[in-house]
């Protein structure tokens, strides 16, 4: 079975404006199975950006299976942890599927 991702990349936000999310967020990811892979640069990641050049935070959490992905993000915890966004937050979110 395929592993399942999450993939979260923020265009302009500081990480203080994100506290009542993570705080929501990652127990919410754990009960949903999910593994903080990367979260880089907000938590002392080392990043080198090619093409671009951007060095956006960037989140990857990968899941069992996409399924487990899927179900994680519509689980009531998640969705409570969406609401703590702040207004003006811009992120790409993506869950996709690995290959197995």
């Amino acid at each position: 079975m395929a592993k399942g991702y999450w993939v979260s990349v923020y265009p302009a936000v500081s990480p203080e404006r994100l506290t009542a999310y993570d705080e929501l967020a990652g127990p919410a990811v754990q009960a949903g199975g999910g593994r903080v892979l990367s979260r880089i640069p907000s938590r002392g990641g080392r990043v080198v950006a090619h093409e671009a050049g951007s060095t956006q935070r960037v989140v990857l959490i990968e899941f069992d299976s996409f399924e487990q992905a899927v179900a994680a993000y519509e689980s009531e915890a998640y969705q409570k942890a969406l609401v703590a966004l702040p207004d003006g937050v811009e992120r790409d979110f993506r869950i996709i599927e690995g290959i197995d």
